[in-house]
């Protein structure tokens, strides 16, 4: 009897331990298979970042919702970065500089160092901009460990990436070495988007060398490429710096219709900063063409696009902070998930790095904010300037117009003047000159004496002398009548 009780039992314990090793084979497969569609999510939602980054967003957040529920770490920090990137290329620094921070954080507790190169090579980028010591600290992080970890597609983009800070310091024999290297890497990895950023940025180097017909040469086959791959993006930066081509070289009509192009792409993107130079572009092609009322109405509307964008920016920053204790909030509940596995002290320096993290935040917040009001100003300086030039400009126009009016009646005067003298001369003078040709003939003849012709030649004399002063008071003294008629 107790034999058959044990086996009973026994025959109980093994079905029960059989149902418990199913349901965690099931777990297992689910689990497996969820990892997998994070993947999948965040690799579509980064090939997106060049068409729409609206999507890049959006499915990237998918993904980070999946990855937190089946607590996969990897999957949480790549979710992070991707959805820094569509940030980045929305030009919402604060929330791309926010997620970079949080995946960074993440690849590191995990030891994952590919990861960690890829979000270095993400805040150089962000940086680039604002930075250069800062761009090029994180490029050469990136560097160093993609180097190490023979990742070619990173190298290759690092280079492109590291040419640019140099560009941005005009360091432009530095940064072309490190393009043509960066192309020849991708078009050897057969690379198209990688191969497109090549040309593109070329294009930028040789427009500032002023080597426009280069410039012109990279950036076409960089917008054809970019078509045939439809990026939006890229097609709509492109199209910015090929305008900026063709205003050098006073191709105006070419650059209006790449600008009419470029921006359709921009406004289809909800890009402002894109909107934003393609309106100041606009100002300097109507500059150029002199066209000056034209170009004031762009400088207006890109001042009043800044002011807005101003206003907003700082209401972004109230969000932010207020949003900041909320998410900071919800890391702390991943970070107990986390803590399960890891020792208390790990946790101690996890709190300490995102308490750095946020001080990191608040210190790029002030100083974001702090650089729009400076471009504010100037740009109210520069409107300003540009209405007292106007000014200046109507007002020299106006005594120039005086001047002319003032010397033209002076000539008129002068001209009268002439004329009357010349006509008066010739008839005052013709009867002593005839009285002299009269004593000359009685002279000739012998029918005068010396005496008397003497005197009388003296009379026409004095009468002639009399006639000129007279002509010349008359002509010199605006208040005398017309000599006409006077004899």
């Amino acid at each position: 009897m107790a034999m058959k009780t044990l086996n009973l039992i026994l025959i109980v314990i093994s079905f029960f331990t059989y149902t418990q090793s199913i349901q965690n084979s099931s777990a297992n497969i689910k689990k497996i298979s969820d990892t997998t569609k994070v993947i999948q999510l965040n690799t579509q939602a980064f090939r997106s970042r060049l068409i729409n980054p609206d999507i890049t967003i959006s499915e990237a957040n998918k993904a980070l919702k999946l990855a937190l529920k089946i607590n996969y770490i990897n999957g949480i920090a790549e979710s992070y970065r991707v959805i820094g990137v569509g940030n980045s290329y929305k030009n919402s620094i604060d929330a791309a500089i926010e997620n970079y921070l949080n995946a960074l954080s993440y690849f590191k507790r995990n030891k994952n160092l590919e990861g960690e190169a890829k979000v270095y090579n993400n805040i150089g980028n962000l940086y680039r901009d604002i930075d250069y010591n800062k761009s090029l600290e994180n490029f050469e992080k990136s560097l160093k460990i993609a180097t190490k970890l023979n990742i070619k597609d990173l190298v290759a983009g690092l280079n492109l990436n590291i040419g640019t800070a140099y560009q941005q310091r005009k360091n432009y024999s530095k940064a072309l070495t490190y393009y043509r290297e960066s192309l020849s890497m991708f078009e050897s990895l057969e690379n198209k988007i990688g191969i497109i950023q090549s040309h593109q940025n070329l294009g930028v180097l040789y427009l500032n060398l002023r080597d426009f017909r280069s410039a012109e040469d990279h950036l076409i086959e960089a917008l054809k490429k970019s078509k045939e791959e439809k990026l939006n993006n890229s097609i709509a930066a492109i199209n910015l710096t090929l305008s900026s081509v063709h205003i050098a070289q006073s191709e105006f009509e070419e650059a209006e219709k790449t600008i009419e192009e470029g921006l359709k792409y921009a406004e289809l993107l909800d890009d402002s900063k894109l909107v934003r130079n393609y309106t100041l572009t606009s100002f300097e092609l109507e500059s150029k063409r002199k066209n000056y009322f034209k170009a004031l109405t762009y400088l207006r509307k890109a001042y009043r696009e800044d002011s807005a964008k101003f206003v907003n920016n700082i209401s972004d920053k109230i969000s932010l902070l207020e949003s900041q204790h909320i998410q900071l909030e919800k890391q702390k509940e991943n970070e107990l998930t986390i803590a399960k596995q890891k020792n208390t002290q790990l946790f101690l320096w996890a709190s300490i790095a995102i308490a750095i993290m946020a001080f990191f935040v608040i210190f790029l917040l002030i100083k974001i904010v702090r650089k729009s009001a400076e471009n504010n100003r100037e740009l109210s300086r520069l409107n300003l300037e540009i209405s007292k030039q106007k000014d200046d400009l109507d007002m020299i126009n106006q005594n120039l117009e005086e001047i002319i009016e003032d010397r033209t009646r002076d000539i008129k005067i002068k001209n009268k003047k002439l004329s009357e003298y010349s006509s008066h001369l010739s008839h005052q003078i013709r009867s002593p000159v005839a009285t002299l040709k009269g004593l000359m003939l009685l002279e000739k003849d012998d029918l005068i004496e010396k005496n008397e012709l003497v005197e009388q030649i003296g009379k026409c004399i004095y009468d002639l002398d009399d006639k000129i002063m007279n002509i010349n008071e008359n002509l010199n003294n605006p208040n005398k009548s017309s000599l006409i008629g006077e004899d």
